[in-house]
């Protein structure tokens, strides 16, 4: 396609319904090739919440076409080991990531959560992006897809994209519609597997307390509770110290639970907290003095949900990250897999030939074909650790279709590069 081509194609005017991770990235995408969007955000405001996040070689190559990869490294460390300990803080064991370092040929990044968010909202205008807009209903007529809020407001465009989380006010009014027809799944409406709850925190220290703070690398530990769950403690840049506990659920706990609370939010569960204080911490000390230098707003508490969806798009709707699919939040896979998303979707909208609902729907169906079974595959193995930190194997590395191609530095093979168009020149 030629440029004069490109530039006369119709596009999509585009809705994208949450300001998270996955609808940030899919916003820097649809900014660069020019698909106008605006962004619809429930909350009131960015908080800058939870803990860790992990990314390898599977997400580097596309966040290097964008020019994040620099800058993420500037607040990252690497690892090459994790480390694991039992209830008393003796070490039981080891395990090492050369392995996917040296098949992709990237450094394996850690960094806390917040600030990778912040990356991704600075490429976004602020005037893209409306806070306060909860999503009580959507519906198509005349040619377009409305969204009515809270507060009364209403907006339109042609594709509408719900990238707003486990508990997403898209997919619901989506799949009330497609129910009322009878043509959605029976396992679309079964509730999500909920088994544990994590509580997680970003602390600031010093060198001069925990020494490993002036180490290059990241001092990765995992700490197993038998019977009872599960902690981790990661040194990050800026004296800062990720940390988080995963806690079994009994079935009393599961009956008094409630799911619609079930978000990053700043309520600490004190009681859980104090059980833990005066564990020993591999850091040295105990974790109390972990939770002391962690401000109480920024603790986090959410339930960890899995399931995924079977229905991801109808009409002029497509559903993204979490909204069609939610994994333990542990090692970043969440994010990973609503990046890997995005792309895929950026890349079959930007490969329409025109704006009609054929050629939408076309796309639809080309990035659930893309997506769907990975996702399928990923959830399968996510209970293994070396899935949880990775995300994903280390052969699927999805890049950005019209942006010149990483090549692979490392010395394991790669998948091809799915929804580029290979006579269509790089922009």
């Amino acid at each position: 396609m030629s440029d004069q081509a490109s530039a006369n194609k119709s596009v999509p005017e585009v809705l994208i319904i949450g300001a998270g991770i996955g609808g940030l990235m899919l916003a820097i995408l649809l900014e660069q090739i020019s698909i106008p969007y605006h962004i619809y955000e429930r909350a009131t405001e960015v908080k800058p919440l939870g803990s860790a996040l992990s990314f390898g070689g599977h997400v580097l190559p596309a966040l290097e076409q964008l020019g994040i990869h620099k800058e993420l490294v500037e607040v990252s460390k690497s690892y090459t080991d994790i480390y694991f300990y039992d209830a008393n803080c003796k070490k039981i064991g080891t395990h090492d990531v050369l392995a996917v370092r040296d098949a992709t040929g990237y450094d394996i990044l850690i960094f806390s959560r917040p600030r990778f968010y912040e990356l991704l909202q600075k490429r976004v205008p602020v005037h893209k992006i409306s806070f306060n807009k909860k999503i009580v209903r959507t519906e198509e007529k005349e040619g377009k897809v409305h969204i009515y809020c809270s507060d009364d407001t209403s907006y339109s465009g042609d594709v509408l994209i719900g990238a707003d989380g486990a508990h997403s006010g898209v997919r619901k009014s989506l799949y009330e519609q497609l129910d009322e027809q009878g043509i959605l799944p029976k396992s679309d409406l079964e509730a999500f597997s909920v088994g544990h709850t994590a509580i997680v925190g970003v602390a600031t220290s010093t060198p001069e307390k925990y020494p490993q703070l002036k180490e290059e690398d990241a001092n990765f530990s995992q700490i197993l509770y038998e019977g009872s769950g599960n902690c981790y403690v990661i040194t990050l840049p800026n004296n800062q110290i990720s940390w988080g506990f995963g806690i079994q659920l009994s079935n009393a706990s599961l009956r008094e639970t409630h799911l619609s609370n079930a978000e990053w939010g700043p309520e600490a569960n004190d009681n859980t907290l104090k059980d833990f204080r005066d564990f020993p911490c591999p850091l040295g000390g105990t974790m109390g003095d972990i939770f002391d230098a962690t401000p109480k707003h920024l603790i986090s508490k959410v339930l960890l949900e899995e399931k995924v969806f079977t229905t991801w798009h109808h009409g002029r709707t497509v559903l993204l990250g979490d909204a069609c699919h939610k994994f333990h939040p542990s090692g970043g896979q969440g994010a990973a897999n609503a990046i890997h998303d995005a792309i895929a979707l950026a890349n079959c909208l930007y490969n329409m030939t025109d704006s009609s609902l054929q050629s939408i729907n076309t796309a639809f169906k080309e990035y659930y074909a893309q997506r769907h079974d990975r996702v399928e595959e990923v959830f399968k193995r996510s209970h293994f650790m070396s899935k949880l930190l990775n995300g994903q194997n280390s052969e699927y590395r999805p890049q950005v279709a019209w942006l010149p191609l990483i090549e692979n530095r490392g010395n394991g093979t790669t998948l091809p590069q799915e929804g580029r168009r290979y006579d269509t020149p790089a922009i």
